[in-house]
């Protein structure tokens, strides 16, 4: 496997082929695959404070993720998703755990039910009650960095 580096650029940093791409891969595994039919273009790819995180390799972003400033000043993680021709080896949790490293504060995200325990692993921990949203069940994960606290292993 090609090993290539987690790019990480605002909206207006980004060219339209890597827009698409990331586009393409959204609409692939959360509408196609996840069989959901919701407005992924949702107006906050391109606020201020978004930020986009991919591992491309090949001119293909297997791997991608968004983080958001929400208004009480968490960092929101949000569409996190892997390509499934890479899925298995580590690229998402790759992208977590550098997400976490370059970003201080607490981390927020709502994890697909399912995925509670893989989030747990890179040090989120449970903030509230399952809910459904688009048809798939959720969980609100909140993760708090401690001084000096290290990002989690890149392989989970």
């Amino acid at each position: 496997m090609h090993r290539a580096d987690v790019v990480s650029r605002p909206f207006a940093e980004l060219d339209a082929t890597q827009v698409y791409e990331m586009l393409r891969l959204r609409s692939e595994v959360f509408v196609v695959e996840q069989t959901c039919v919701y407005l992924d273009i949702d107006g906050r790819d391109t606020e201020p404070g978004t930020v986009h995180h991919w591992i491309e390799r090949e001119g293909s972003i297997d791997a991608y993720a968004r983080t958001l400033s929400d208004p009480d000043g968490a960092t929101r993680i949000g569409r996190v998703v892997t390509s499934p021709r890479f899925r298995g080896e580590g690229l998402a949790a790759r992208l977590v755990a550098h997400i976490i490293a370059v970003t201080p504060g607490v981390l927020v995200l709502d994890a697909q039910s399912y995925l509670v325990e893989w989030y747990q692993r890179l040090g989120f921990v449970v903030a509230g009650h399952e809910f459904v949203e688009d048809g798939i069940a959720h969980v609100p994960m909140t993760r708090t960095a401690a001084a000096g606290q290290p990002a989690p292993p890149s392989q989970a």
